[in-house]
């Protein structure tokens, strides 16, 4: 009896340090994410940048990382994209995020990043910023296929849609339009996603 309790002892001993083991080299391995998160935290948001970059470099050398702990890649991934938009790199959000996980963040911070270019396009004429505004609700209706449930993507999309319709309506911009492009200085601060 005695031997039988040694030996369950043994491996439950094993198991424990095996597990201790692994939970101190992941702890060292994310430095970089909870680093990131930090600075995101107090607003240092080009070393958060940084640090994410290296963090999505640490996963890509390691690629069953990202099956084994999606749930930390695809943050990582979405709050990279949700620093590109801030700093208003549209272009970089837009091309990240065809290259990120499927999943609602990049498609949520790509239709923002689209919608965007949409109203920086004025001088283009109408035809580019439709283009823009209908490339940002495919992105938000494929945001949606993840989230069905979602308030803001819900949001985003109405109001893309009644943008993009009440552009192909008229030629020239309604007071409706007017109100909705309203120009940036205007009106209540953007909100934040994420």
């Amino acid at each position: 009896m005695k031997t039988w309790m040694r030996t369950v002892g043994s491996y439950v001993m094993v198991a424990l340090l095996v597990i201790g083991g692994v939970m101190l080299a992941y702890g060292r391995w994310s430095d970089p994410i909870a680093y990131a998160d930090a600075a995101l935290a107090t607003g240092d948001i080009g070393p958060a940048l940084d640090a994410y970059a290296g963090a999505e470099e640490r996963f890509d050398a390691l690629p069953p990382l990202k099956w084994l702990l999606p749930g930390e890649y695809n943050r990582v991934v979405a709050n990279q994209l949700r620093i590109l938009y801030y700093m208003e790199l549209y272009d970089e959000t837009i091309e990240r995020a065809a290259r990120a996980p499927a999943g609602a963040d990049a498609h949520f911070w790509a239709a923002a990043a689209s919608f965007e270019m949409g109203l920086s396009q004025e001088e283009e004429g109408p035809s580019a910023r439709l283009q823009w505004f209908g490339r940002a609700q495919q992105e938000l209706m494929r945001a949606l296929d993840y989230t069905p449930d979602d308030y803001d993507i819900k949001y985003d999309l109405e109001l893309a849609l009644r943008i993009t319709d009440e552009m192909r309506r008229l030629d020239e911009p309604s007071e409706l339009m007017k109100k909705l492009l309203r120009p940036r200085g205007e009106g209540s601060e953007r909100r934040l996603v994420g």
